[in-house]
């Protein structure tokens, strides 16, 4: 069944083969003709060792956005200062509630009852420890929006991050994957083994 196996193998990946032999016929190349190509490849190389990903962290960390225009994703920006104006408009709200209830709740248990008019209409009616119980919890979300704001702009860093080293990443026709297939007379067993280049290197898995 093994020899059955090999056989199948070496009939299926044989044209493939031989078809990669035949196009590795050598022909005569015009040096003068290669210098443009060369040029331009070395241009492109230039161009992406100038693309920093360290920039892109750095003013993403500064400014919220800017890395991603560094790296060329400017459609990521409103998303950005989506988010950020999203958690920014919530520590707004909360903090506006919260000082609506601090101070209602102040008008309540004070013992001048025409501070009452002072109080915002949607408190009157509720009871002093009901304000002081959902002013605490406003307490709670003017922390969480804060936390929310600095985790979304760490995320807006990281985001600029990735994307530098992916502008940076160099992919080139050196990119490969090779199926081998092969048998080993000492322990008669069929094997086949994947390679893959990048770039100089070669990563070799089997099976």
């Amino acid at each position: 069944m093994k020899y059955f196996f090999l056989f199948i193998l070496l009939c299926f990946f044989s044209p493939l083969l031989y078809a990669q032999q035949t196009d590795t016929v050598k022909l005569p190349v015009d040096s003068a003709a290669l210098k443009p190509a060369a040029a331009k490849k070395k241009k492109e190389t230039d161009t992406v060792k100038l693309h920093s990903p360290r920039k892109a962290t750095i003013r993403s960390a500064i400014l919220p956005g800017w890395g991603q225009a560094y790296n060329k994703k400017y459609w990521k920006i409103p998303i950005v200062y989506g988010a950020l104006g999203t958690a920014a408009g919530f520590f707004i709200f909360n903090v506006r509630e919260y000082t609506d209830a601090r101070n209602a709740y102040r008008y309540k248990v004070d013992t001048f009852p025409d501070n009452d008019v002072l109080i915002k209409p949607k408190f009157r009616p509720v009871d002093p420890e009901g304000i002081r119980q959902y002013r605490n919890g406003v307490r709670q979300n003017v922390d969480y929006s804060v936390l929310a704001f600095f985790i979304l702009w760490g995320l807006n860093v990281v985001d600029a991050t990735v994307d530098g080293h992916l502008k940076a990443f160099e992919v080139n026709e050196n990119l490969s994957l090779q199926i081998n297939p092969s048998y080993l007379p000492q322990t008669r067993q069929a094997q086949i083994g994947l390679v893959f280049t990048f770039g100089k290197f070669r990563n070799t898995a089997g099976r």
